[in-house]
């Protein structure tokens, strides 16, 4: 593994709180979509010395999703869907979170199958869901056993997604993962 590397350069990792934010305010101005969308998380959360500035952290994020991180278009999805500190749009919300979906992103998928449940497009719903809960994201398995529940999704549908989310599950386990734990 990489130990005590910095998974963007390699070199050391930072032991004060002003060099973290100097590594990645460096990698950040390497256009390193990675960096930009963190930076935008510290000036959403105000830490590593730096204001809380959420209009710069959206144009952070803004610029990380244009550069291709699927996380950062889910942060612009959830601030333009739910019209958190910029002018509501949900279109637009629903098309970042389509593409960071497409890109792979569990937790986009898990937005747009929300949006449809409460659209009562329900078949839709539980595609969405399945895809995510495949991927081992629990929040989309437990939505597809409340679908169950409520009567907008079938016993096929909740063991496929059991079976998917339990296989997602054991890929990802490691020796090196239960030793961390």
């Amino acid at each position: 593994g990489l130990g005590e590397s910095c998974p963007f350069c390699r070199s050391p990792m930072a032991k004060k709180v002003e060099e973290t934010l100097d590594m990645v305010m460096k990698r950040a101005a390497a256009r390193d979509p990675i960096a930009i969308c963190h930076l935008g998380d510290i000036y959403h959360s105000g830490v590593y010395g730096l204001e809380k500035d959420e209009p710069r952290a959206f144009e952070l994020w803004s610029e990380a999703a244009d550069l291709g991180s699927s996380r950062a278009l889910t942060k612009v999805g959830v601030k333009c869907y739910h019209g958190d500190g910029v002018t509501q749009d949900k279109a637009k919300g629903i098309r970042c979170w389509e593409s960071a979906a497409m890109r792979g992103c569990v937790n986009s998928r898990h937005y747009l199958g929300r949006v449809e449940h409460s659209n009562k497009k329900y078949d839709r719903a539980v595609r969405h869901f399945l895809i995510s809960a495949k991927m081992g994201f629990k929040n989309s398995l437990d939505s597809i056993k409340i679908m169950f529940k409520d009567g907008h999704g079938t016993k096929q549908q909740y063991a496929e997604a059991l079976k998917g989310y339990q296989d997602a599950v054991e890929e990802m386990k490691s020796p090196e993962r239960d030793e961390a734990a």
